[in-house]
């Protein structure tokens, strides 16, 4: 299995050690959580059932979805191996069902429980948390039973689970937030089935499908990059055609609201503020809101940041998921595109455009390695982007700004360029510019050390000096 090692590892640990576990497993929908259930628990998995995706509802009268999830658990039930019965009434009954059917299979060894797509089971109105409860307080914790939950409704799990204020309060031992690949699990992954792809490839990859492993599968051997985006969006039957609709109504119960927020989102790279986008939106600034933004931001589909020299009033909501960015900006809302669109526009200014501010989001998700390779691994940095509104002096925009304990601050610019890039008089003078008024804004104990990242570093003419520190594509790989 390439990658999650930590995780496995965790996972592990937390068998061998015999107590009841309750183990919380979410992460961006596509990540890998079933896999790296399945993978690390190969042979052990005593019992597990997957809840059924809400989406498949969406049309259907209330009491339809709490009779399909309770059918299809004791479907269940009844394939590993409990005698048949009759389908249970109520969550408290489907329990009552599974605690049974463990008890008459119980050799002495450990049980492993797995309920995948935990959030889905939780139709409304259904009593789910209440069943949920009385199985975890009344049977399984008294048990060598480690129950391991899943989904990819981040908000559900943190508010019903880990945040619980009821009686599942506390129950949880265990969290395990599963992250997309990084550029160098990416790496591996396609060494490992043979996929042939330059860095330079590797990272627009990641620009488009952020890490996520579900994705990636999907490359094929002996094809470009470009070959690659026309078949998965853009020919007939593009396997990822129905993905962006799917995404949003198998997570959110308002999946609508969703992606009314997503689309303001997308339509500037720095993102906007809460009032900003019950505006542009058309919500008002009320709860409803409010916990919209947190489920999107749980969900690993937007960051909530505060801009360098401002306050909390002032966070923003910046959309960072790849592959939404990716599907508003070139798929959605095109109709007549061709089938090797991709090939056809791979060196246009539209798409050389979005490649400069994608690779922004991918530096942005790989800010441990680019502390590693200015060897300040070990300080503690907060980073954010900067906008100076125009005055006098004139506006500015910093891309990436890492703010050191150290008494410094790396003003990082960034640029994804196919070749060394090259600084010139003014670009030397646009820097020194930015450097003073960056140095305005800062404690006068910290100085500023002016840091480029860029695919393939510098070149070295009378310029070369205006960047204190270089970091390059392969310095993400690290």
């Amino acid at each position: 299995m390439i990658g999650r090692e930590k995780e496995t590892s965790e996972l592990v640990e937390l068998y061998n050690r015999k107590n009841a576990e309750l183990v919380a497993i979410y992460g961006r929908r596509r990540v890998g959580k079933t896999y790296l259930v399945d993978e690390t628990f190969k042979g052990r998995i005593t019992f597990r059932h997957a809840g059924l995706s809400p989406a498949e509802f969406s049309e259907q009268p209330a009491e339809r979805p709490i009779k399909k999830q309770l059918q299809a658990f004791y479907y269940s039930l009844i394939t590993q191996g409990m005698k048949k019965d009759h389908c249970p009434e109520d969550w408290l009954e489907a329990f009552f069902m599974l605690e049974t059917h463990l008890q008459n299979i119980d050799d002495g060894a450990r049980q492993v429980i797995f309920f995948d797509e935990l959030p889905w089971m939780d139709t409304p109105k259904s009593g789910f948390i209440t069943g949920f409860e009385a199985f975890w307080n009344g049977w399984a914790c008294h048990r060598n039973v480690m129950v391991i939950v899943a989904g990819s409704a981040t908000s559900w799990i943190q508010d019903k689970l880990i945040n619980n204020h009821g009686g599942l309060y506390g129950r949880v031992t265990y969290e395990i937030k599963l992250e997309p690949f990084t550029l160098r699990e990416c790496e591996l992954l396609f060494m490992e089935r043979g996929v042939r792809l330059s860095r330079y490839d590797i990272v627009q990859s990641h620009m488009i499908f952020g890490g996520i492993p579900y994705y990636l599968n999907y490359f094929q051997r002996g094809k470009s990059l470009a070959q690659i985006v026309d078949e998965m969006f853009f020919q007939k039957g593009a396997k990822l055609a129905m993905e962006y609709e799917r995404l949003f109504s198998s997570v959110f119960t308002n999946p609508e609201m969703m992606t009314d927020i997503v689309k303001v989102l997308a339509k500037r790279s720095k993102g906007f503020t809460r009032k900003e986008l019950s505006e542009k939106a058309g919500y008002s600034e009320g709860g409803t809101l409010t916990k919209a933004l947190n489920a999107l931001v749980a969900s690993d589909f937007v960051i909530k940041y505060i801009p360098f020299g401002c306050g909390k009033r002032e966070a923003h909501y910046k959309l960072t998921d790849p592959f939404c960015i990716f599907y508003l900006r070139f798929v959605d809302n095109y109709d007549s595109l061709p089938d090797t669109f991709w090939q056809q526009n791979v060196t246009s200014q539209r798409i050389n455009v979005w490649r400069g501010y994608s690779f922004e989001n991918v530096c942005f998700g790989h800010i441990d390695q680019i502390k590693r390779a200015l060897g300040i691994s070990g300080v503690s940095t907060t980073h954010s982007a900067w906008t100076k509104m125009a005055d006098e002096e004139g506006g500015t925009q910093i891309d990436l700004i890492i703010s050191r304990k150290d008494n410094v601050v790396n003003m990082c610019e960034i640029k994804f360029y196919s070749d060394l890039f090259a600084v010139d008089k003014n670009y030397d003078l646009l820097l020194r510019h930015r450097r003073s008024l960056l140095g305005e804004e800062i404690p006068k104990k910290s100085i500023v050390h002016s840091t480029l990242i860029t695919t393939y570093g510098i070149k070295n003419n009378e310029y070369r000096w205006a960047f204190d520190n270089i970091v390059t594509m392969d310095d993400l790989f690290l």
